[in-house]
């Protein structure tokens, strides 16, 4: 039985290898498609025009035994460990806008651990882009058109072969021979194995931020993904442990940024305190660890939540600056705010005031960060307290910080409760709880019992059983009667919360057992998937037999 086993993941891209007719195949891949599945080979030039109407693309969608071919308009669909082909994917992009709906019909329909081929479509230039799109093969029919038209294929477009085949560009053996079609077959290689390597790192989004520059329905059919949040954002990790590099416009528009926005101003719960001052940020993660942090924290001394602004996550409060993204991401500053930079922050910060009601909003930032946060102010009907004089850590500015809080009760910073609310939609009974031990190795004990444990690469925190029973709902997995021995694989599960996604913290529970670990699928792909880990199991607990 054929089979793809997923052994990656990255936003919808995957790597892994196929199991199916001959030897195990690696993907993403670029092969002589009729050597692997022969009947291509009978019938040619049969590929269906992807804005086929419906009729058509039913009386003619052509049949093949080694692989299935679907359309957005057909109502066909395929089982798990098959070859999907999209024909005509090659004309796709020129349509950016029916490129994400013809993607979210395909995918919103077929299962999950399928092999997806786009015969015709894979460009050095493009190849990179139809892999961040879930894209798994692909063949050198492209490649050897370009040659048959004497172009010669890079990452960066395509161009006249007489002026850079010899020009010493590329070490490639098809350049050393003068062998165009040598040449363009191996770029073509090579940047598969380039963005799959993106892709194993979790960075493929940030190599596709450069890669797509050389086409505009790329950087178009990018943003769009961006726009159909409901569509990219269960496929999206819910942590990675690659920086975040928000380097481009496209960056603020990322999944992770809006998921994390809404999170805060959504689940997030803060500690008791009517007392807010907002905060610029650091070049340094976590802030704290910044110089400019550490004079602020000594002028605040706990008398008011510090919650920092900041492109591109909008607002970061305290007690999460070490979660993911927050303590991942890198930003080039320039001491300027873009339209859309301050309309996300303005947002974010409005509907957090708007839903938390301080008593009082001091506001230490200078600039146009403080014309962001006077906007949002407005929009939420909130008065705010300027306390710069100049620049946030010059003397008088601290001291005027200082001077503002003079009187305010002291009142130290619940992170655990803010992380919970953040991470698991719960809002828990801290009192009695305790974070202990140094960043790399903190728990969260009550009394001589670890109820957390904190992952020092993402921020996450780690329940133990004592953990989830303070979690009332959410993040569970059901599983078939048996006791996990190992990993947790997708055919076992009989239900899943919604809410997980790949890298979430999750409770396995049985009849015969209950287990803690790691979600590594998300909700969707758990339940549809025949093959693959699902969840990592980090401690199981078998219940006792009953008597007779």
């Amino acid at each position: 039985m054929a089979r793809y086993d997923i052994r990656h993941r990255d936003g919808m891209a995957r790597a892994g290898v196929f199991y199916g007719a001959g030897e195990p195949l690696s993907l993403p891949a670029a092969i002589d498609a009729e050597e692997r599945f022969s009947d291509l080979a009978l019938l040619k030039h049969s590929h269906v025009p992807l804005s086929a109407p419906p009729a058509f693309v039913e009386a003619y969608l052509p049949g093949y035994e080694t692989v299935v071919a679907v359309h957005p308009r057909s109502s066909r669909t395929a089982s798990s460990g098959d070859v999907v082909m999209i024909g005509n994917w090659h004309t796709a992009l020129a349509q950016p806008r029916q490129y994400i709906r013809w993607l979210q019909d395909l995918k919103g329909r077929v299962p999950p651990d399928t092999v997806w081929y786009a015969p015709a479509s894979a460009l050095p230039s493009g190849v990179a882009f139809l892999i961040f799109s879930g894209l798994d093969l692909f063949d050198f029919t492209a490649v050897d058109l370009m040659t048959a038209r004497d172009l010669y294929c890079t990452p960066e477009g395509e161009f006249p072969a007489e002026e850079w085949l010899a020009g010493g560009g590329c070490p490639c053996p098809g350049c050393a021979a003068g062998d165009l079609g040598l040449h363009n077959r191996l770029a073509l290689v090579r940047e598969i194995a380039v963005s799959t390597r993106f892709l194993a790192r979790g960075q493929l989004r940030e190599f596709i931020e450069r890669r797509c520059r050389a086409h505009a329905p790329f950087v178009a059919a990018l943003r769009l993904f961006d726009v159909e949040y409901d569509f990219t954002e269960p496929s999206t990790p819910i942590v990675r442990t690659a920086p975040f590099l928000a380097h481009t416009a496209e960056s603020l528009r990322r999944p992770e940024v809006r998921r994390f926005a809404d999170r805060v101003t959504g689940r997030y719960v803060p500690y008791r305190t009517d007392v807010a001052v907002i905060l610029p940020c650091s070049a340094r993660k976590p802030y704290s660890g910044s110089r400019s942090h550490h004079l602020l924290k000594a002028a605040i001394r706990d008398r008011a939540h510090e919650l920092i602004m900041t492109s591109p996550l909008g607002l970061v409060p305290r007690e999460l600056e070490r979660l993911y993204p927050a303590a991942h991401y890198d930003i080039p500053v320039t001491g300027y705010w873009d339209r859309e930079e301050r309309e996300f922050i303005a947002a974010t910060l409005a509907a957090y005031l708007g839903r938390h009601r301080y008593r009082r909003v001091l506001a230490h930032v200078e600039g146009g960060s403080l014309d962001i946060v006077a906007d949002a102010a407005a929009r939420c009907g909130t008065e705010i307290e300027c306390t710069c004089r100049g620049h946030p850590t010059d003397a008088a500015s601290l001291d005027a910080l200082g001077a503002a809080l003079e009187g305010e009760r002291r009142k130290v910073p619940d992170i655990i409760r803010g992380c919970v609310s953040w991470q698991f939609g719960a809002d828990i009974d801290t009192r009695g709880l305790m974070l202990k031990g140094k960043w790399m190795n903190q728990k969260v004990v009550r009394g001589k019992e670890q109820l957390f444990s904190l992952d020092p690469a993402t921020g996450l925190l780690r329940p133990t059983f004592g953990g989830w029973d303070l979690i009332p709902e959410g993040y569970r997995i059901k599983i078939d009667n048996f006791v996990p021995k190992g990993d947790v694989l997708a055919p076992g599960i009989v239900d899943a919360d919604p809410a997980i996604r790949e890298g979430d913290e999750v409770l396995i529970t049985g009849d015969l057992a209950v287990a803690t670990g790691r979600a590594v699928m998300g909700a969707r792909e758990m339940l549809e998937s025949s093959y693959g880990v699902a969840a990592k199991v980090r401690k199981v607990h078998k219940f006792a037999p009953e008597g007779p």
